[in-house]
């Protein structure tokens, strides 16, 4: 059974580090895999597991851009520091929508973890990448300073979409601050910051939900699976950050087209 269990925190692991930063759910993935996996009843299905590995994937965003994000930074300038104390708090006001919202509605949320509602929303999702890249033209927020308070809680009420499970969080804040004419790489970067408080957030209220009480082995699992989504992870957003660069969003919406619709046909076959 352990070492059954520790097959799956490593596929698992792969899954959360790969999919938690592409626009393409990460929690739709972990659902999905769980259902393929038949993997009912263990600890590796848990909700603590489920939003508790998402605590490797942050710390990935944290080491990557670890002098960006430190306000404390001996190499930065006055205004370099001042700037890096106005970006967290652009973070933290778009944490407020997803804060209210989020706490009201979590409770009921569970409901909707379910294949059906997962593949709907990866294709409803899919359809807005292509149609918003469409329209995307023009950006007039080309740097983090650049954006205004204002834009930032926009950004974090796009966000508050992220509790259907199949939106994915990436995928609504990136959706949404491109909408607001943020360019893709503003877009992805304030995407993977918010990503910390928020899901410090959610992992901290999932553990005073459920508490810490697991046994020895659990407690492996679950960091060995924080270990592999944190490697992953830095794979990924380093991946994101390159693609970007050169290309649009589609291709993430066609894929999640495909998922979507490949999800239907599976289970409505088996």
């Amino acid at each position: 059974m352990f070492a059954m269990e520790m097959l799956k925190t490593f596929i698992l692991g792969i899954v959360e580090g790969i999919t938690e930063w592409l626009p393409i759910s990460s929690t739709g993935h972990m659902i999905l895999v769980n259902e393929f996996l038949k993997n009912e009843g263990s600890f590796t299905a848990s909700d603590l597991y489920l939003y508790v590995i998402q605590l490797g994937a942050i710390l990935a965003v944290v080491t990557l851009y670890f002098k960006k994000l430190n306000p404390f930074s001996p190499s930065k300038t006055k205004l370099e520091r001042l700037e890096t104390w106005n970006m967290w708090g652009k973070v933290l006001v778009a944490c407020v929508p997803a804060a209210v919202i989020g706490l009201l509605l979590d409770p009921i949320m569970e409901r909707f973890e379910n294949w059906q509602v997962v593949s709907a929303m990866l294709i409803v999702y899919g359809i807005a990448f292509i149609y918003v890249e469409k329209l995307h033209k023009k950006t007039v927020v080309e740097t983090m300073e650049g954006m205004s308070y204002k834009t930032a809680l926009l950004i974090g009420a796009f966000q508050v979409l992220s509790i259907i499970p199949g939106t994915s969080r990436s995928g609504s804040t990136i959706l949404g601050a491109m909408i607001l004419g943020c360019s893709r790489g503003i877009a992805a970067e304030f995407s993977f910051f918010l990503a910390i408080p928020v899901m410090f957030g959610v992992s901290l209220l999932k553990i005073l939900k459920y508490g810490l009480a697991m046994s020895g082995q659990d407690a492996v699992v679950l960091i060995s699976g924080m270990a592999v989504a944190y490697i992953v992870s830095m794979l990924s957003i380093k991946f994101l950050i390159n693609y970007v660069r050169k290309h649009d969003f589609k291709s993430f919406g066609i894929y999640r087209i495909i998922l979507g619709a490949v999800v239907i046909m599976y289970f409505l076959v088996f």
